[in-house]
């Protein structure tokens, strides 16, 4: 999928979310593009990456993953390698690992439990407080460890950049 025909089949999930909560929908729709590769990996509608965290429910499916981490000792249901890597001047671990992620009957249920995520999380806010302008919002979720690429924030503008250009 291009980025144009993703943003013209999702960004109504996503304007239907910004007037639910306020969060940005050039933000949400940003993440769901980088966390889904422009909709090539969203299995069972998964856009957003998020966790499952007891894996026992039904609503989760296994999946591989690539995490980052500056300790060697994390767990996960399945560890497939650890790799050090540097990363901006800091020695990191990069990790292959199976892990439940959350899926959903359609993507308009995973639009609407991301935004729920955000408001229900107390660490993210700060990023609640900046939600309707898309890069404060990104520079406070990844601050607050929505993802552990040491690059995220920079990554998922440049993405809300792309949308913004392919929104007309």
């Amino acid at each position: 999928m291009t980025p144009k025909q993703f943003v013209t089949e999702y960004l109504p999930y996503a304007k239907e979310t910004e007037a639910k909560t306020g969060i940005s929908a050039i933000a949400i729709l940003a993440q769901a593009a980088l966390e889904s590769g422009w909709g090539k990996a969203a299995p069972g509608n998964m856009f957003f990456g998020v966790k499952d965290t007891d894996g026992l429910n039904g609503n989760e499916q296994l999946l591989t993953t690539t995490e980052y981490s500056q300790r060697a000792d994390l767990h996960f249901p399945e560890i497939i390698s650890i790799t050090p890597v540097i990363r901006y001047g800091k020695k990191y671990f990069k990790y292959k690992v199976k892990d439940y992620f959350r899926k959903y009957d359609t993507p308009e249920q995973s639009f609407t439990d991301h935004a729920d995520f955000f408001l229900n999380n107390p660490r993210y806010v700060d990023a609640l407080n900046v939600k309707s302008n898309t890069d404060a919002f990104i520079d406070a979720i990844a601050k607050a460890g929505y993802a552990t690429a040491p690059d995220y924030a920079n990554l998922l503008k440049a993405v809300a950049h792309t949308i913004e250009k392919n929104m007309t």
